[in-house]
This record gives structure tokens, sequence and C-alpha cells, in this order.
């Protein structure tokens, strides 16, 4: 039998029982014996043919295994059932509790792949019924207006909560289990990327500690050197915009003229959720180098009018979404006005993180944006008329060196301003920093020179650094204006806008 009559006799199998009119079958045969001709595999041929990775349920149904599934059939069911006994009507919440513990210790020593199988299980076989949702729907859309709106409205709420979330509640029961869910939110982050299938976990858990994590249940503490020193040693560990480098840095950090607070869970003992690092000075920070110098001479308090939040750390990738930075500032603000009267100015100093890659990719468009005068007087800046892309950030290469006046001087403080104060994605402000503090209802205030000359600095923004202005009579307005799509920035920024004068 040659290769044409196999495949005949194979695909002749697959056909339907009336089988395909001749032309057709023959095209079939036709279309296959050159795939396998020519050595393309089908899925190549018609990208859309290409299997999928098959959902739990069909793999709970399966014998065997498939390539790149961690778990057997088999130990799926069972894991499954594990899963299931932890809400099982018939037990305790402590017994469940007790389930959930063996569950995690599972975890602990299992590898990445089957710790994802674990979470697709979770996802995709813990949902809420369907049907009831439905149902329950209709019964409130047909009772709105009516005295029984209340009832459906409480039928449908029960509906929509899935058996997923009670498994999560159940890991709340033993002590560490919180911090195993959050830490297993974190584990999930780049696999959420490549999977959206875990997706309904992910906003589960969101939704979740949005209410365990609820300001009203986290205490504001001061972290002081005379802080436990494992409680120091985590500041060390999860400090994100200017690394701790030793004790000798660390204690800076927390000398008299320095503060440090922490937002604190009661179920997450000894770790700040998130903790802000601040100097007291006499006037508003533009370099981060005297700030972390270690040689420096205290400030003198008696002076101190300004408040400077340099570094602000989240520690936990689990809490990815659950907002309390915002209560974090306000509180520690509410803090420092008791102990300082004389504190009037509230401001941060700032890193850009995204500046320098987004103006690899968008100087062409800012150099045209300038009019004659200004390309003109750049191009007899960088050697080269009119100035082109290449010839821009070449010559910002040497930043530190460049005068006061120089134009390419001026020219990238007016491109780091028009990324900060105009550029937008879904109505936000494109930088990450940025989002949060305007969030937050600040102001952009100043962009500084060379406020970071440090290696870091220099890679994320040519060594540029923002002071954002906490005006507490003008947070709302602010916000306001956010909301509304337009970036709060003093008059002084606005200035360097391209195509604004100055």
């Amino acid at each position: 039998m040659n290769t044409p009559q196999w495949i005949s006799r194979g695909v002749a199998r697959l056909l339907p029982a009336g089988g395909l009119e001749k032309n057709e079958s023959l095209a079939l045969v036709e279309s296959a014996h050159n795939a396998i001709k020519s050595g393309v595999d089908a899925a190549k041929l018609d990208p859309e043919a290409s299997p999928r990775a098959r959902s739990t349920q069909d793999r709970l149904k399966a014998t065997l295994s498939q390539k790149d599934e961690a778990l057997s059939p088999r130990v799926l069911r069972r894991t499954l059932q594990e899963l299931q006994a932890i809400i099982d009507p018939r037990v305790s919440e402590v017994e469940g509790g007790r389930r959930a513990k063996a569950i995690a210790a599972w975890y602990g020593g299992a590898t990445a792949a089957r710790r994802r199988d674990l979470w697709l299980l979770m996802s995709e076989q813990f949902v809420a019924d369907a049907q009831k949702v439905k149902a329950a729907q209709a019964q409130f859309a047909s009772a709105v207006g009516t005295p029984d709106e209340a009832v459906a409205e409480v039928t449908y709420r029960r509906a929509t909560v899935s058996p997923r979330r009670r498994i999560l509640q159940r890991f709340s029961v033993y002590p560490g289990g919180i911090q195993f869910l959050v830490d297993m939110r974190a584990d999930m982050q780049l696999a959420l990327k490549q999977d959206k299938r875990l997706m309904a976990l992910d906003v589960e858990m969101e939704y979740m500690f949005s209410t365990w994590f609820d300001v009203g249940f986290l205490d504001l503490r001061r972290i002081s050197w005379d802080s436990p020193a494992s409680l120091i040693e985590k500041l060390i560990k999860y400090e994100a915009v200017h690394d701790i480098k030793s004790w000798a840095d660390v204690k800076n950090r927390l000398d008299s003229d320095r503060r440090c607070y922490g937002f604190f869970h009661p179920r997450l003992a000894g770790v700040p959720l998130i903790f802000v690092e601040v100097a007291l000075v006499d006037a508003m920070a533009s370099n981060i180098t005297p700030l972390l110098d270690e040689l420096a001479a205290d400030a003198d308090l008696t002076r101190a009018t300004t408040a400077i939040f340099y570094s602000i750390s989240n520690t936990q990738a689990g809490l990815r979404g659950v907002s309390f930075g915002d209560s974090l500032i306000k509180r520690v603000v509410e803090s420092l006005k008791e102990e300082f009267p004389k504190l009037k100015i509230f401001a941060t100093l700032s890193p850009i993180p995204g500046f320098r890659p987004w103006l690899g990719k968008n100087i062409a468009g800012l150099l045209e944006a300038l009019d004659y005068k200004e390309r003109a007087a750049l191009g007899r800046a960088v050697g080269f008329e009119p100035p082109g892309a290449t010839h821009f950030l070449t010559a910002v290469e040497s930043n530190l060196q460049l005068p006061e006046k120089s134009a390419v001087r001026q020219m990238l403080m007016r491109c780091a301003a028009h990324y900060l104060g105009q550029a937008l994605v879904d109505g936000k402000p494109i930088d990450s920093v940025a989002r949060f503090h305007l969030g937050n209802g600040a102001r952009i205030e100043r962009i500084n020179w060379a406020g970071d000359p440090s290696p870091k600095g220099q890679k994320q923004s040519y060594g540029l650094m923002v002071n954002y202005l906490y005006d507490l009579n003008r947070l709302d307005k602010h916000r306001a204006q956010l909301a509304q799509g337009k970036i709060p920035v003093s008059g002084a920024v606005q200035q360097l806008f391209i195509g604004e004068s100055g």
C-alpha cells in the first residue's frame, strides 16, 4: 500500500457515513499527502488548527496525559477531590482549614508545572452555577421597583458567589494561610500573562485581598533603628527604589532626621505590606545623593519645613491591585504634622523609571514637533542639521557633562515633561510612579536635572528625577483633573511642554 492509499483509507475512516463528494475527498487526500511530502506540519498550514491546551474538564475525563501536563488525569482527579473536601459542607471550618493546610504543604514541595495545575483546577472547577446565576438574574431584573427587589438582589448576589471564594476563605483559617495565598498569587503572575484561564482565580483573590487588607484593618507603625533586627532586615530585602547597600546605609535612613513608616496586617506579623522613607529638610530636595550620604550631618529638625518622601516600596507582589499607598501617605502626613507642626511642604523625590525606553521609541516624533528655531539650535548642539533621533540620543549619553544652557539638556528636560505631563495610555499617565502619586492627588511640581546620577538613575531616566507635591488642600481637585484626562502640573513644568512657550 503506497502513501496516498494509506492516507485515503485513514481519511475515509474519519468521514461521515455518507462520505464526501468524490472531488472533495480527493482534494482532502491530496492536501494531506502534500503536507506530509513537503514535511510541513499541518498546524503550520492552518494556525487555527493548532491544538490548544486541554481544559481541566477534558483532562479529568481522560486516561493519559499530554505534553506539558504535569499532573496525570488520575492525580488531577485526586487533587480535585482534595480541594472539594476543603469546602465539604459536612466538615467544620477548622477541619476545612486543616485540609487546606495539607494542600499548602503539598504546594510547597511541588514543581512550578504542578502548581500551575492546581491553579487551573481552582480557576476552572470552582465556578458559580451558571443556571442558578441566570435564573437569579432574571428574577432580580423582574423584581426591580417592586417590594421583592431587596430579596431578589440578595438571591442574585448569593448565586454569583463561587465555591472558589469559599476555598480561599478556608485557607485563611490556619496560621500562615493568608501569607500562603499572597505568595501563591505572586507565583501566578508570570503564568497569568501566558494563560488567561487563570484570570478568574486571580481576580477572585484580588477581590478577597481588597477586603482582608482594607486599610481599616492595617496598623501604621514607625520603623526605627530600635526596631527588631528581623524587621530592619525586611527593609533591606524589600527596598525597591534605592537599594540599601549596608547596615550603615539603613542606619542613615532611620536616623534622627528621618522617619520610616509601614502598614502592617495582624495576620502577616513582622512584615510591612508597604513602607515609606521620609527625610525632614528645610527645602524641597532636588538630588537623591545627599539624602543617601551616610556621612552627611543630621538635619536641624528645628528648621525642617519640608518632608520628602524619597522611597515607597511594596513588599508583597501577591497584593498587586490592592491599593493602600494613598492611605499610607495620608496617615504619615498626619503623624508628621502632629510631631513637627512646622512642616508645611509634603513632596516626593521620585525616579522616572520608564522614561529612557519610552524616549528611544518616541524621540523622532518629539523632534518633529519642534519649531524651526528650536530644531536649528538643537542641530547646532548635536552637530547635525536637521537633528535626527540617533544624533540626539547619542548626544544625551553624555548628559552629566552638558552645561545648563545646552540645547540638548533643555530638550531632554522638555521630553521628560512631555512624558510625565502629557503622555497618556487609556487616559492614565504612562509612567508607573506617576500613576501612583497623581492617582493619590499629587501634582508634578518640578523635574530635576541629575537628580540621580547613579548607574540605575542613568538607565532609567538619564539621571532625571521629579518632585510630586502633595498639596493637602488640592488633592481632590487634582484627582478630578486626572479623571478628566488632564495631568496636574505646576507652571514651571508646563512651560517645558513641547509646543508651549518657554
